[in-house]
């Protein structure tokens, strides 16, 4: 008499489990570092949005140099949440520049 197999084995359930595990070991890594590096764009790009916003309010209002985000949310220059943003990733408007503490 033939016996059926009702499933798998301890032997071949340890090695999936093996071989699964050596693929998140090497994962893992790379998605950390794509991570990291969309958190490096993101800070160049809120930078840059910054920028171009207090650049575009002292056009708009020849004379007024005393411009920060609570001038330009204001003024509808940067939403709430931009402004929250950019001060969350110490971003900050000094005279008439947006410079960035590095860490």
């Amino acid at each position: 008499m033939i016996r059926r197999r009702q499933g798998f084995t301890l032997v071949e359930m340890t090695i999936v489990l093996f071989i699964i595990s050596l693929l998140i070991l090497v994962i893992l890594p790379n998605l950390n570092k794509q991570r990291q590096r969309a958190n490096q764009i993101h800070g160049h790009a809120m930078v840059t949005v910054v920028q171009g916003q207090v650049t575009a309010y002292l056009e708009d209002h020849p004379g007024h140099h005393a411009v920060t985000y609570d001038v330009l949310t204001k003024e509808r220059y940067l939403t709430t949440d931009q402004a929250k943003r950019a001060q969350e990733e110490h971003i900050k408007i000094v005279d008439e520049r947006v410079v960035t503490d590095e860490k």
